[in-house]
């Protein structure tokens, strides 16, 4: 959606979503504007309530059943075990996703990390397509007048035809850029110190396994070490996924990561819209 300065005021149930790399200030904003006025919808979290509990249930419950003791009980009914994923705390997705490398040292297989790649990727492909709804269901249902949308960092990275264009239409893009090195390198460290669940184009994992492996010597991935190799590659996803960020900015407004620190309330944050908006006009 494109507005003028004055079109944007006037629109009475706004709707935005915020796009950007992970620790950008998303989930930042998104909580601070949580409340009264505006619904927070979080890809994350309807991923992992909706889309991914299922799949990490069953993969909890396969390493329970090699515990006699909790085999038991569960053949039996005598427990349940559920998830408990909160907007701000995505272990168990995580969980889920894993990272690449000798299972010996908490890693997962190629072969099952390709198909987990695949169920996350499907999963957030599906929890895109549910925000028309979900806008629908934040004024009709709950009463909110305005929707942010908090998307996954990996969104750039789905290429699936339609879920970008559904964006466009039913909101405002803001894209969250992140403008100096100095600022990317905090972003790079806190990822690798605290990181999140990561999707992988299949082109680009195929290509960065095999340079890992020739800076490395080793020969396949059941020898990596998982926390390495996250580290290694988180800053060559950084920057292959800006200029999959800039094209996609193109169909909305582009504010700074600094400009986003300045924002403390919704104040703040419709007058940094109407900024953006006046800057592109």
């Amino acid at each position: 959606m494109k507005f003028t300065v004055e079109e944007f005021r006037a629109w009475k149930n706004k709707k935005v979503t915020l796009l950007g790399m992970s620790g950008v200030g998303k989930s930042y904003l998104s909580t601070m504007l949580r409340g009264k006025r505006w619904f927070h919808y979080s890809g994350d979290y309807r991923i992992g309530t909706r889309y991914l509990d299922e799949p990490i249930l069953d993969m909890i419950k396969a390493q329970a059943m090699q515990i006699p003791f909790l085999k038991e009980l569960l053949r039996n009914d005598w427990i349940y075990i559920r998830n408990n994923i909160k907007v701000n705390d995505l272990g168990p997705v995580l969980s889920f996703v894993g990272k690449l490398g000798d299972p010996t040292k908490g890693g997962v297989e190629l072969e099952e990390f390709i198909e987990r790649q695949a169920i996350y990727r499907q999963a957030e492909i599906d929890a895109m397509l549910d925000i028309p709804m979900f806008i629908n269901k934040a004024q009709e249902i709950y009463g909110y007048p305005h929707f942010v949308n908090d998307v996954g960092g990996s969104l750039c990275d789905l290429d699936e035809p339609g879920i970008i264009e559904s964006l466009i239409d039913c909101s405002l893009i803001l894209y969250i850029q992140v403008t100096n090195q100095q600022q990317q390198d905090v972003l790079i460290e806190r990822a690798q110190s605290s990181p999140k669940p990561l999707y992988y184009r299949p082109d680009f994992l195929t290509e960065y396994l095999q340079k890992y492996f020739n800076e490395t010597g080793l020969e396949y991935a059941a020898q990596i070490d998982p926390d390495d190799f996250a580290r290694w590659i988180f800053p060559h996803l950084f920057c292959s996924r800006i200029p999959r960020y800039d094209a996609i900015a193109k169909h909305g407004y582009t504010v700074t990561s600094d400009e986003v620190a300045q924002v403390h309330n919704e104040e703040d944050f419709l007058s940094l819209l109407e900024s953006a908006i006046g800057r592109q006009s």
